[in-house]
């Protein structure tokens, strides 16, 4: 496994743990879009996962 695949394995972790904390407290995700400050709801967040192969 190289690298770069390590990272993205490493972060997409962090991601998935960071939506179940935010699921267990109940606390919406705060983002930026279109230089806005939004508030998302962890329960509409579909997480996107890398396939390694």
């Amino acid at each position: 496994m190289e690298n770069r695949d390590k990272i993205i394995l490493g972060l997409e972790k962090a991601y998935l743990k960071l939506i179940e904390f935010k699921k267990y407290k109940n606390s919406p995700i705060i983002t930026s879009k279109n230089g806005k400050i939004v508030e998302i709801s962890p329960d509409k967040i579909k997480p996107a996962i890398y396939i390694h192969k």
